[in-house]
């Protein structure tokens, strides 16, 4: 039987390991582009001013991806892939004062206290000296008792916080990764295509731009694809044992209340399709031409642990966990 032509219309899901360890770090399924790319130059030995022999350059490649809803633990790609959990914050407050020449301002790092006349921010400060949490007035006459301030500061989080640091000391990982999407054929057959990426080192340029008019922010990562030890860059494959095999792109997914999940795709399903969710406020639905389904959950869901059973009707099964956050 003659090979079916193909075409492809989905984002890829990436899977990113750590190199060495294989360990995985991030998985990335909320894209809107992903792109993977090669390019080898070639030298050319000249006969009579035309070509006439060719040299080819090493191959170079890059894999990007581009998305506007991604986890706080993408940007660790671009330091050192640590999550910091203590982090300096400048904080600014309106306090009214209770007690003459003194303001209450908890747990501020000392030395970062200054305080202003309300409407003053930022102008000349009001002398005074600050020990948690008391702020004095040098002259008790310049904070009034009932009279509002604005107050800025510095503090430390060490709990609640995530941070990720970048400074010249902290190099990047290198990254096993995996970029994988469905094909479709001219008979509606969908088919796994992956491309794996044997060794990938991020490049550390980005840029954040929030506004409030346009689209949402959008931010994209770069890996330039190196040679590994065993001289391997990229391998594209066609997996079409796995376009037999019943099973879904992901068992595991977060939804908030009133929120939609990231399509999940059903692969090898035969005949009819159904999705059964284990409460009423949650809404598994069905549609795409890829076969997918659509898992929400409503605003008034109770935070907690639930279930949808995916199964078609050659009697095959699969369950997805579903996790609502309070």
């Amino acid at each position: 039987m003659p090979e079916l032509n193909k075409a492809n219309r989905q984002v890829c899901d990436v899977d990113i390991r750590i190199l060495k360890t294989k360990k995985p770090f991030l998985f990335f399924d909320t894209a809107n582009t992903t792109t993977a790319g090669l390019s080898g130059d070639s030298v050319y030995a000249m006969k009579k001013g035309t070509r006439a022999i060719a040299f080819h350059n090493p191959i170079e490649g890059t894999m990007t991806i581009e998305a506007q809803v991604m986890p706080f633990k993408a940007y660790a790609l671009f330091s050192d892939g640590v999550i910091d959990s203590v982090a300096t914050i400048a904080k600014k407050e309106t306090i009214t004062c209770s007690t003459a020449g003194q303001l209450t301002v908890t747990n501020a790092v000392a030395g970062t206290v200054f305080v202003f006349p309300e409407g003053e921010f930022g102008n000349s400060a009001i002398p005074g000296s600050y020990s948690s949490p008391t702020f004095t007035a040098t002259n008790t006459a310049d904070i009034a008792v009932g009279s509002r301030y604005e107050v800025g500061y510095l503090i430390t989080k060490s709990s609640g916080v995530k941070k990720v640091a970048f400074n010249s000391k902290k190099v990047p990982k290198d990254y096993f990764i995996t970029m994988s999407t469905l094909d479709k054929d001219e008979e509606g057959t969908l088919t796994p295509f992956i491309m794996t990426a044997y060794k990938a080192t991020i490049q550390r340029n980005f840029e954040l731009s929030f506004s409030s008019e346009g689209d949402p922010a959008s931010v994209t990562i770069t890996f330039d694809l190196l040679e590994d030890a065993n001289g391997d860059v990229l391998d594209l494959i066609e997996d079409t044992a796995g376009a037999d095999e019943f099973s879904v792109s992901t068992n595991s997914i977060v939804v908030a209340k009133g929120g939609v999940a990231p399509d999940i795709q059903i692969f090898g399903a035969t005949g009819a399709v159904t999705a059964t969710a284990s409460n009423a406020k949650i809404t598994a639905t069905l549609s795409g031409d890829y076969d997918t389904v659509i898992i929400s959950a409503a605003a008034d869901a109770t935070a907690g642990a639930y279930t949808v059973t995916i199964a078609d009707a050659a009697s095959n099964s699969t369950v997805i966990d579903v996790t609502v956050p309070a």
